[in-house]
């Protein structure tokens, strides 16, 4: 008897992968422009936290320069850039291990310290990347919601940590998507649990507060994951990098992928390390807006938006949907918004910051909507 090739297929796939739901990343650009019947340059892009100033002169400068480089093979070690890192962050560079964005040492950490069954703790709304490389790994995904105003609960963190087990505890601060910060006493207290507590700040350097990069050295149980995309325009490369203690570094080095940080954005990644004062520049400009756009939304009575301290907003929309309110502003305006529409996050919008010029045309299409409310 002939079995059916797809059925046989399908019976070699991992069960927990078959049943796994996948990550909604957002629509490339250029699809949206197309689906939309508006040009790329007509469009509003505040969708994805990208920074709308874009890389700087300098990185772009050195991505001009690399013809020479691309046949070749990249240092495996990024040994330049995790010097330049070195500085940038305030620790050695053995402590520094490069990544094709943090989301690359996301996985890593999971696969460093993951047996399939064992525990780690997610506290949502957050970040997705999480729980899906969680379930990737066959890890059991114990969440912890937060709390209404996004605050962690953290005794019911520290329960669930010690009942499960967990070997990991990932925490994301600004948290992804409302913004908000992780107190120092708040990390010092979960830190005290007998696991790894890995600490994404993706978006530290809107938030006017000193990373916790510094403090990995004499904290054995501590990591932190910071990234190019958002303060330095870089989400198009794909680089961030991770500060590990050395007991974590010297397995890493074993499991990652040989070449994984290209030529590009090694290149580029160094260049906007030696032009902070352009990007340090760009960020203050995304502060300012960000404060501009949060006081006008204030007065938008269908939209409760959240203080934020990273570069983006997000507000819980009353009087109609959030995802009636993302295909008005996209089909009608031109404008891209993030919605959600799961636990805790209900009826919600997350707005990029953009230029002044790009809230301008924002907040008048969130006024004319309001007037047909």
């Amino acid at each position: 008897m002939r079995t059916d090739p797809t059925t046989q297929i399908d019976s070699l796939i991992r069960p927990d992968i078959r049943q796994m739901e996948p990550y909604t990343p957002i629509v490339p650009f250029e699809v949206l422009s197309e689906q939309l019947g508006r040009d790329a340059t007509d469009l509003v892009k505040l969708d994805a936290n990208e920074n709308p100033y874009g890389p700087s002169p300098r990185a772009l400068n050195a991505l001009a320069a690399l013809r020479d480089a691309v046949p070749i093979y990249p240092d495996p070690e990024s040994r330049a850039l995790r010097a330049a890192l070195a500085e940038y962050a305030g620790v050695g560079p053995e402590h520094i291990l490069a990544g094709a964005g943090a989301d690359e040492l996301i996985d890593l950490i999971m696969r460093l310290v993951i047996t399939p069954g064992d525990a780690i703790v997610n506290c949502p709304p957050t970040f997705g990347m999480y729980s899906f490389d969680g379930a990737l790994n066959g890890a059991r995904v114990v969440e912890v919601p937060r709390r209404a105003d996004f605050s962690l609960d953290v005794e019911a963190v520290e329960r669930a940590a010690l009942e499960s087990g967990a070997k990991l505890l990932f925490l994301c601060s600004p948290n992804n998507p409302d913004g908000s910060l992780i107190p120092p006493d708040v990390l010092d207290r979960l830190l005290h649990l007998p696991l790894i507590v890995v600490l994404d700040e993706a978006y530290i350097e809107f938030a006017g507060v000193e990373s916790a990069a510094s403090r990995v050295p004499a904290t054995p149980n501590l990591v932190v994951l910071r990234t190019f995309s958002k303060w330095a325009g870089l989400a198009g490369l794909r680089v961030g990098y991770g500060v590990f203690p050395l007991a974590l570094m010297a397995h890493l080095w074993k499991i990652k992928q040989p070449y994984n940080v290209n030529v590009a954005a090694d290149a580029a990644a160094r260049a906007s390390l030696a032009d902070l004062p352009y990007l340090r520049a760009n960020v203050e400009r995304i502060i300012a807006e960000r404060e501009r756009l949060l006081a006008a939304l204030r007065s938008v009575t269908y939209l409760e938006p959240y203080p934020s301290r990273a570069n983006f907003v997000l507000c819980r929309v009353s009087g109609l949907s959030a995802a009636a309110l993302k295909q008005r502003l996209a089909a009608d305006y031109g404008i891209l918004i993030r919605y959600f529409d799961k636990p805790g996050l209900r009826d919600h919008v997350r707005l990029s910051v953009g230029t002044p010029q790009q809230t301008d045309r924002l907040l008048a299409a969130l006024r004319e909507i309001e007037a047909g409310v």
